[in-house]
């Protein structure tokens, strides 16, 4: 059966099996409960399978390819036929997930801080393989004074160690999509900053970067009423831009915020 992409659900199917062995080598698969985020026609799934994993969950939004994949893999995976946005993705397993995903492209990064924000005192997953849009890729992997550096890049740095596996190129997709792809992996932090809510690191980091050719004084100023007082504290220059922060002190001026609220 022919299966054609649909456009408005973002979707490429993964062909080339190179990079499909490379993105099941990534991590450890047997014995482990896998997590795929849209498996199209089932490319990436058949070699999850031949891994040998303890149960594989999939969560596909197109009721078409939901019905495929129950026709192809009959009882060897479960199928959440369900739009991603709206999985309880912590109430899947008891036990912690392996993640694999070629997320559609007009939501990874929604996908992705959704994740972090509902991650509370235990990881709902142990590791998380992940296709995205290589200059949403830059974005997430992107160090402070560097013009890529930006929200994502925080958030992430929040609680996910990340790392750049590979690029990948149009012609490994069908039908080929415009733009290169990179698989990142991340995995939990040991420790991570302790904040109170998380939309709080969301609000101020997007404060700062919505203006982010503009020096540090105005967003500041936005946010707190003793501003230089803050910046003192931490050992700020006002005249420095946004991405001249390292993540450590987007955390650290989260907390004083959450600090002077109380």
């Amino acid at each position: 059966m022919h299966i054609r992409a649909k456009k408005s659900l973002g979707q490429n199917f993964l062909i080339d099996r190179e990079v499909l062995e490379k993105i099941v080598s990534t991590v450890e698969i047997a014995n482990k409960e896998i997590l795929e985020i849209g498996p199209g026609s089932g490319n990436l799934t058949s070699y999850i399978l031949k891994n040998n994993p303890k149960k594989v969950f999939v969560v596909e939004k197109d009721d078409e390819l939901s019905l495929v994949l129950k026709e192809k893999f009959t009882n060897q995976i479960e199928i959440i036929n369900e739009d991603v946005l709206k999985v309880s993705e912590n109430e899947i397993s008891e036990q912690k997930l392996v993640v694999f995903g070629n997320l559609p492209y007009n939501i990874s990064t929604e996908i992705l801080s959704k994740w972090i924000i509902n991650i509370h005192k235990e990881f709902w997953f142990e590791s998380l393989v992940l296709m995205f849009q290589k200059e949403v890729a830059d974005r997430i992997v992107a160090g402070s004074n560097n013009s890529k550096y930006g929200r994502l890049s925080i958030l992430t740095n929040w609680k996910l160690n990340v790392k750049k596996i590979i690029d990948i190129k149009p012609q490994s997709f069908s039908p080929r999509p415009k733009i290169d792809s990179s698989l990142l992996l991340f995995t939990p932090k040991e420790n991570s900053f302790e904040l109170k809510d998380a939309k709080n690191l969301e609000m101020i980091t997007r404060v700062f970067f919505s203006q982010r050719r503009k020096m540090l004084k105005k967003p500041f100023n936005q946010i707190f009423n003793n501003a230089k007082e803050v910046a003192s504290k931490f050992n700020i220059d006002l005249n420095l831009r946004p991405q001249n922060l390292e993540p450590e002190i987007y955390f650290k001026l989260t907390k004083e915020y959450e600090d002077l609220k109380r």
